[in-house]
Formats: structure tokens, sequence, C-alpha cells
């Protein structure tokens, strides 16, 4: 049975929210602890890093547990709704850390804080996304909800991209730190929101089947299933690019792009690339997938990415001030992530049949969780190259303005935030061009093969 126009819109709404408390805590967490709470940039680096190796024990054991749930309400929403009232709260603990903790108090508060969050998001992210091959067996279908999922995930993420630095000035009157404290609040009870009524209207289908694994069986089945592992080490390397930039770019503008009003043009800069990731998501893949394979379109948005780092290199470079001139290379970089986003949901749930068409089993959660843990790994990873970066360079709140400005500082920022996530996206381009084999028309067989199987 075909999934509801209700379910998908409240599915897709879920993903708002979702999205927009990731967004909120992937992008802006570094910068709240280093250069708002005046936290050591490098011991922030190391907890990100650290709370997502935390995470690889996390995540697999929460797969194994949704895939284990059998309750009245379903396997999936019992996770859904508990993970997010849970996360929401710990978001709001993260960003509203008492003004009388400092010193080891301090780091130990703020730890523990975002190590609980992480664990909180992955109870609700897993189940989300297990959803996809778990309600749409057809290959067509699937990849329409997998497109719906991460352009809705796409506009909450967008929206915090853009609002969120004009709501901090605004709900803390100047006061950074009071400011995100409130804003985080809104995010969450947003959040619970839209969890909520994801839960009501979606009905879980009675047939969907999911076996249960033990930790070894679950890593034997992601050994064996190739393509789910291609896919995972891409998403790695290409949101390591990615999310380095995103945790930059607010440093770029600060200290380099600089000015008064640095964060009207912050601001500017973020709402023209979140519009165009969205309509990358909304217009742009479905158009170019006309004429494109999947693994075609891939190549193109890694293409548009390295074009548009390129391009930002060289305009920083010149110390132009007109940030509409950074709109060029935020086209092809907005772009190129809303198509990447969407491809990489798409790849991995085709992984799944391939599994299920290899091995003999579907291993929906296995695989989603691994999504869900490489994304946070990625965030951490880059986040410690950022805080190392920021400390080399010396840019942050506490250090005097002129020596943020000198040459050397500006020029490794600069070189940070374009340099680093080229390597990464070639990385990725070569490693996926080498391993991938799960092309249309693969899939195709694959999926005739299943359907021969299954009569």
């Amino acid at each position: 049975m075909n999934l509801t126009a209700k379910e998908k819109i409240s599915y897709g709404i879920g993903a708002v929210g979702k999205d927009m408390v990731y967004m909120l805590t992937a992008s802006y967490i570094l910068y709240f602890y280093e250069d708002i709470l005046g936290v050591s940039a490098v011991f922030t680096g190391i907890l990100l890093l650290a709370a997502r190796v935390f995470d690889a024990a996390n995540d697999p054991v929460m797969g194994i547990l949704v895939a284990r749930t059998k309750s009245r309400f379903g396997r999936f929403r019992p996770w859904l709704f508990s993970g997010t009232i849970v996360n929401a709260l710990v978001l709001y603990a993260m960003f509203a850390v008492p003004e009388e903790l400092e010193g080891n108090p301090l780091l130990v508060y703020i730890s523990a804080a975002y190590i609980l969050w992480g664990v909180t998001y992955t109870m609700m992210d897993i189940p989300y996304w297990s959803m996809i091959p778990a309600f749409a067996r057809d290959s067509r279908e699937r990849e329409g909800l997998s497109t719906l999922g991460r352009t809705c995930a796409g506009v909450g993420s967008a929206l915090v991209t853009v609002i969120t630095m004009q709501a901090v000035y605004l709900l803390g009157k100047g006061n950074e730190r009071i400011g995100f404290k409130w804003f985080a609040l809104i995010v969450a009870v947003f959040f619970a929101f839209t969890a909520v009524l994801m839960c009501l209207c979606i009905k879980e289908k009675s047939t969907v089947d999911m076996p249960v694994n033990s930790i070894g069986d679950m890593f034997r089945a992601l050994i064996r299933n190739d393509q789910a592992m291609t896919v995972v080490i891409s998403i790695v390397l290409i949101n390591c690019s990615i999310y380095l930039t995103s945790n930059l770019v607010i440093y770029f503008f600060k200290y380099d792009f600089g000015g008064e009003g640095w964060q009207n043009a912050y601001t500017l800069f973020n709402t023209f690339g979140g519009g165009v990731q969205i309509l990358s998501m909304m217009l742009l893949y479905p158009l170019i997938r006309k004429f494109l394979s999947t693994v075609q379109v891939f190549r193109t948005g890694l293409g548009m990415a390295v074009l548009g780092y390129a391009v930002l290199l060289i305009l920083a470079c010149t110390n132009m001030s007109n940030v509409f001139l950074l709109f060029l290379p935020g086209f092809f970089i907005f772009g190129a992530n809303g198509l990447l986003t969407i491809l990489t949901t798409v790849f991995l749930a085709n992984s799944v049949d391939y599994g299920e068409w290899k091995n003999g089993s579907r291993d929906e959660s296995v695989i989603f969780s691994m999504q869900t843990f490489v994304v946070k790994l990625a965030s951490g990873v880059a986040a410690l190259l950022a805080s190392v970066c920021l400390a080399v360079f010396q840019i942050s709140d506490n250090t005097e303005a002129e020596a943020v400005a000198a040459v050397q500082s500006v020029m490794g920022l600069r070189l940070t935030m374009t340099v680093l996530p080229v390597i990464g996206l070639a990385a990725a381009a070569v490693f996926f061009g080498k391993k991938f084999c799960l092309t249309d028309e693969k899939m195709e067989e694959i999926g005739e093969a299943l359907r021969k199987g299954a009569k």
C-alpha cells in the first residue's frame, strides 16, 4: 500500500523540525562554545569529535533496538516521539549554560550536554530514515520519498542558517549568549510539535518486516554490503568538506569580510544560499534527473561544488567587500549540496535492496543507523579541523582585532575553508567512481529479481 498524502506531508514536516535542530548544533555549537563561552577551540574540537566516536557504538545499538521494538504504536513511532521530546530538552540545556559556570565545571557541563544531545538525536533520527525503505519498497517511490524528506530537511536547515544570527541578536538584544538560549528554546518547541504531528499522522504498515540482528550480525551485514560501505565512506568525505566550510563561514564574515554589520551580510549570504539549496532539491534535481542517471547527477554535484570553492577562494583573495559577488560561488556550493544530500539518501536506500538481493536480508535500520553516525562523525571531524584552524591562526573574539586581521590569519582561514573541502570532494569522487556499481540499470535488474523472488 502506498503512503497517503497526509503521511507524506507529515513526514516532510517532521524533517523540517528535525534538521532545524541538527543544523543549529552542527553549524553553531563550535562558535557558541569557542567565541561566546570562551572555551578553548582545541578542547571544543576534540569534544565534538570524541562525541562522534562515542556514537560509533551508540548508533548501531540504536538500530538494533528499533528493529527489535514491538508495541501497539508500531516499531518507529515510540522512538520518534520519545527521542524528539528528550532531544528538545537537551538542546535547550546545551545552549542555556548557567552563567556562573566557569573553568572545569563549565567544561564538564558542556561535555555532558553535547554527548547527551548526540545520543538522544540518534533515538529519533534512525527510525525516521529507516521508514523510507520499510514503507516504500519500489525504488522509484522510495526515491520520491527520499527526495521529499531531504527537501524538507533542507528547508529546516536553510531556515536555521538564514535566521539564526538575526534572531540571536534580536532575542538577546545584542547579547549573543542570551539570544542563543532563547532561540534554542523556540527551535526545541517547534521540533517537538512537528514530531508529535508526524507520529499522529503516520500509520505504520503491518507488513513491514525488519529482521532482528545481533551486533555481530550487524557488522557482518555491513561488511558484506560493499555498496552501503561505499556510500557511507563517500558521505563522510563529502560532509566533512561541506561542514568544514559551514563551521568557518561565520568567522569569515565576522573577522575577514568583516565590518560593523557583518551579521547582515552573513544573513543575506545564507538567505541566498538556503534558497538555492531548497530550489536545487525541489526543482533542479527532478529536472536534471529526467536527463541524467543518478550517478551522473552525483558527479555533476561534485563538479559544481569544486567550481564553487575555486571561485570563492579567488574572490576572497581579492579583498572585495560586496556580498553580492559571493552569490556566484554560493550558487554552485549550495546547489551542489542540495543535489548530493538527496542522492546519498537515495543511494543508501538502494543499497538496502542490494543487500537483500546479495545477502538475502533487508537491513534498513542497520544501514540507516550508519547514515546517522557518519553524518555526525563528519560534523565532528569538520569541527576539529575548524578548531585547529582557529587555534593555529588565532581567530577568536578574545584575540586583539589587529591580530585577527593579520594577513596570515585571514589567509589561513580562506585556505582552510576552500582548499581542504576541494581535497575531500576529489577523494570522494575517486573512491565513489571506483567502488560504486548501483546504476539505474543495475537497480532495475535487482528490483526485477526481488519481485520474482517474492512471488
